[in-house]
C-alpha cells in the first residue's frame, strides 16, 4: 500500500513538471523587473541582474525590464513571461519563490521555496535565489515556437496595418479637398442648391475669409445613435446624421458627399455644391 502510495505521489509531481515545462517552452523571453516588490532599491543586493544570470543559464533568453525588446517582442509581448520573486515569511530563514506570468497575467510557473538561514541580507537573499532556481534548473527549458502564441503577433499587425490604412486614405481625401478649395475662391451667399446642404440658418455675415462662408446658425444638438450622432434643431428636426470615422473630431455625413470636422475651436461643415467647395461653420452641442 506505501509504495502504491508513494508510486502515485512521484507520478503526479512527474506530470506536474512536465506540464510547467510544456508550457515555459511556448514563450521566448523572460522579462526581469528592475526592482523587487519587498526591496526598496532598484537591483538591491544586484538580486535582480542575478535573476537574469541565471535564466540564461538556464536556457532563457532574460530581459531587463526596460531595455531594448526584440522586434518580435515589440510586436507581440505575448511571447514573453514576466517574473518575479515573492518573499516568504519566517523568523531565521530567507524564503524566495519564483513567479512566471503570461502576458494576461496568469501564473504559468512557481518555483520550489528557496531558503538561506545566512544573517547578512546580500548573502541571504542571493542564497535563497539561487535555491529557488534549482527547481528551474530541472525544466530543462527549450524554446519551441507555439502558433497560437507567435500567430497574436500577426494578427496584430494586420489590425494596425489595416486602421493606419483607413486613416491615411481618410487623410489623403481630406488633403484633396482643401487643395481644391485652395483652387477656388466662393463668393455667393448661401443658396438652396439642387443637391446642396443648406443648414438652418439664423444671420449671414457677407464677409468671406478663405473662401469660407461664414455665418450663424441655430444650435443643433447632438443626440447618440449607432455609430455617431443625429444633430437636431430646436424643433426637434434631424437636420443630419453623422458617422465616427477613425480620426478624432472629423464625421461622414450619412447620405452626403460631406465631411463635418472641428477646427481652431468650431465645427465645420465641407461639401460640393454644383461642382464648388464650401464650408460654412455649425453650431454644435453634444
Amino acid at each position: 500500500m506505501k509504495t502504491k502510495f508513494f508510486s502515485t505521489i512521484i507520478a503526479c509531481f512527474v506530470a506536474t513538471v512536465v506540464f510547467a515545462q510544456s508550457n515555459l517552452n511556448d514563450y521566448k523571453y523572460v522579462i526581469v523587473p528592475n526592482k523587487y516588490d519587498f526591496l526598496k532599491e532598484k537591483n538591491q543586493y544586484q538580486l535582480n541582474s542575478l535573476a537574469q544570470f541565471l535564466f540564461k543559464k538556464y536556457g532563457f533568453e532574460a530581459l531587463m525590464e526596460g531595455s531594448d525588446y526584440p522586434e518580435d517582442l515589440i510586436r507581440n509581448r505575448c511571447l514573453a513571461l514576466r517574473s518575479d520573486v515573492m518573499k516568504g515569511t519566517g523568523m531565521f530563514k530567507t524564503k524566495l519563490t519564483i513567479e512566471l506570468k503570461d502576458c494576461n497575467d496568469q501564473i504559468v510557473y512557481t518555483s520550489k521555496l528557496g531558503e538561506s538561514r545566512e544573517k547578512d541580507f546580500a548573502r541571504a537573499y542571493t542564497g535563497a535565489l539561487r535555491a529557488a532556481f534549482k527547481s528551474v534548473e530541472t525544466l530543462n527549458y527549450k524554446y519551441e515556437p507555439n502558433e497560437s502564441i507567435t500567430s497574436l503577433g500577426t494578427q496584430k499587425t494586420v489590425v494596425k496595418n489595416e486602421v493606419a490604412q483607413e486613416i491615411q486614405q481618410l487623410k489623403q481625401e481630406i488633403q484633396n479637398l482643401k487643395k481644391e478649395k485652395e483652387s477656388e475662391i466662393v463668393v455667393n451667399t448661401p443658396k438652396v442648391d439642387t443637391g446642396a446642404i443648406v443648414p438652418p440658418v439664423k444671420e449671414e455675415n457677407t464677409a468671406k475669409t478663405d473662401a469660407m462662408e461664414e455665418a450663424v446658425y441655430d444650435v443643433l444638438y447632438a443626440q447618440e445613435i449607432e455609430n455617431g450622432f443625429q444633430l437636431v434643431d430646436s424643433s426637434p428636426k434631424v437636420i443630419y446624421r453623422i458617422k465616427q470615422t477613425k480620426l478624432d473630431n472629423i464625421f461622414l455625413v450619412e447620405n452626403k458627399s460631406a465631411i463635418i470636422y472641428k477646427k481652431d475651436g468650431s465645427w465645420t461643415i465641407e461639401y460640393y455644391s454644383n461642382n464648388t467647395l464650401k464650408q460654412e461653420k455649425l453650431n454644435i452641442k453634444f
